[in-house]
């Protein structure tokens, strides 16, 4: 991807938490980028590392006990991780938006929904008040709330319609990045839904690339160009959303799908991965993976696998693909 069009690139990127319990070593050596206009979908178990990414980027990782240990993260040619706080504060909700999966938890029960919005238009654009608040109805309105509700509190909304509202604060800026954190787990499918369609609908119109953090393969069907599958805080899988469905090579990919039903296949059962996801303060040696895998070798438990292009665009964390490929 020429420079010009990358907006995003995480380099080496490790994000470690340091506990009484041992260290947690939440995202490791990751490498991603995102484009102008794309979407990525970032996706893994609970614990994978998804949201400390997010953290990462949005440089709020916890401290203590939460700490970068080493990396860049490139956002529009400059790194983010060499800012001071005031810049910092300059970019966040304003280039760089996030969306959080409870939006109840995500606004103040005790201002209207309206103010909430014109608070984030004040803090990073020049306008008054009353300008704030046009804002903010505009921006209700945009999201399918009627402009007149912004007298409204959060308690007087369903479930989709703060998760709405919510969405109306993280675009209030037109940032050029908004990174959802699993934005429709607290919502019912049908719900869901409707959400997932208005952010690519607003995706399109404000132009925004996003980071679409989920657990969910039917998600990233629907709103990603881009997928980075992780496990036990690496990026095991990083291809475009059609080779991922097509074509997946890693063994962890592959069992994620495995364990999807096919309504066109007549199975009884569902083929789960086996075991359980490591303990994150006492990870396996070598490949993280290799206890649950099936293909996995001796090798497996002592070396921890580098990134292989294996196609154009298609890496893969896998000694089967560095070892001349895997049958």
């Amino acid at each position: 991807m020429s420079e010009k069009k990358k907006l995003l690139e995480i380099k080496d990127l490790s994000i470690q938490y340091i506990t009484e319990d041992g260290t947690v070593r939440a995202v490791d050596d990751m490498n991603l980028e995102i484009g102008k206009g794309e979407t990525l979908g970032l996706v893994g178990e609970t614990g994978a590392g998804k949201t400390t990414t997010a953290l990462g980027i949005m440089q709020l990782v916890p401290n203590p006990p939460g700490k970068i240990i080493k990396g860049e993260i490139i956002f529009e040619g400059e790194d983010l991780l060499k800012k001071t706080a005031t810049q910092l504060r300059k970019i966040r909700g304003n280039k760089i938006s996030m969306i959080f999966q409870d939006p109840m938890t995500s606004l103040n029960p005790v201002m209207t929904v309206g103010e909430q919005i014109a608070e984030v238009v004040k803090l990073h654009q020049k306008v008054n008040a009353k300008e704030a608040i046009k804002r903010a109805q505009e921006m209700l309105d945009t999201v399918g709330i009627p402009a007149g509700r912004h007298k409204d509190y959060p308690h007087q909304f369903s479930g989709g319609m703060r998760q709405r509202v919510v969405i109306a604060i993280a675009l209030a800026c037109n940032p050029t990045l908004l990174i959802a954190d699993e934005p429709t787990t607290a919502l019912d499918v049908t719900i869901q839904a409707q959400v997932l369609d208005l952010m690519k609908k607003l995706k399109e119109e404000f132009e925004t690339s996003m980071i679409m953090i989920t657990h969910d393969l039917g998600v990233v069907a629907e709103v990603c160009d881009k997928v980075a599958i992780m496990y036990a805080g690496n990026v095991v899988e990083y291809t475009s959303k059609e080779n991922l469905y097509t074509v997946p090579k890693h063994p962890y990919t592959i069992g994620l799908f495995n364990s999807i039903p096919n309504p066109e296949e007549d199975e009884t059962r569902l083929k789960p991965i086996k075991g359980l996801m490591p303990d994150p303060t006492d990870l396996p040696t070598g490949c993280p993976f290799h206890p649950r895998c099936p293909h996995a070798t001796k090798k497996c438990a002592e070396v921890m696998p580098k990134s292989i292009e294996v196609a154009p665009g298609h890496f893969v964390k896998c000694l089967l693909f560095s070892d001349g490929g895997v049958e």
